[in-house]
């Protein structure tokens, strides 16, 4: 993770690189077409896991499909990511294999309804798929999909 003179690391100027590829490959789509590309590209994140977060990925993907079934599929800088009918990101997971840190996260973004006063999470650290992870991130995902 060499610095550039830009101020991003090699590995965040790449993820920048992912998602303009990503934007590119659905430009001009619509539909059914962009949503079939968008669950292919979604899938290939996943299944180009491995380990605990190939684990947190599938757990998430399963979890979504289950309890918050309007949520689109996508990628978003290359993370297996879920977004509103407006196509904003909700929830994503961002694989600690992306950036070589010590566990993955589950965040979410701004249209998540997670508010919660003054002040709320919106990034869980996961290192381990339990019973107990599995429960929390269906309640998580349940609010945060409104």
């Amino acid at each position: 993770m060499a610095d550039t003179k830009s101020g991003f690391s090699d590995d965040e100027r790449a993820a920048m690189r992912q998602r303009a590829d990503e934007l590119r490959a659905s430009k001009g789509l619509k539909g059914a077409a962009k949503t079939a590309k968008e669950l292919e590209a979604c899938i290939a994140a996943i299944d180009a896991l491995d380990g605990v977060d190939k684990e947190v990925a599938v757990a998430l993907h399963q979890i979504v499909t289950e309890v918050a079934p309007q949520l689109a599929p996508k990628t978003w800088y290359g993370f297996p990511s879920y977004a509103d009918g407006d196509g904003k990101v909700v929830v994503f997971y961002q694989p600690a294999s992306k950036f070589d840190t010590r566990y993955g996260t589950v965040g979410f973004q701004e249209e998540a309804h997670l508010d919660d006063g003054a002040m709320w999470a919106t990034s869980f650290a996961v290192v381990e798929v339990t019973d107990a992870v599995k429960a929390e991130l269906r309640t998580l995902v349940a609010r945060a999909a409104g």
